[in-house]
């Protein structure tokens, strides 16, 4: 079985988890009622597209 020769850097270990990251819904605001809602989804407060 294969084992490593060094120890993995914490600096490579975080290169390798660089795209792991969560990125941010985007978000519009409902014309009818003024909520956050996302964009081509029905708003949850009034209903409204």
């Amino acid at each position: 079985m294969a084992t490593p020769k060094s120890k993995t850097s914490k600096a490579r270990s975080a290169q390798r988890r660089s795209h792991d990251a969560l990125s941010v819904m985007p978000s519009t605001v409902c014309k009818s009622c003024g909520e956050k809602k996302r964009p081509h989804h029905i708003c949850a407060a009034c209903g409204a597209k």
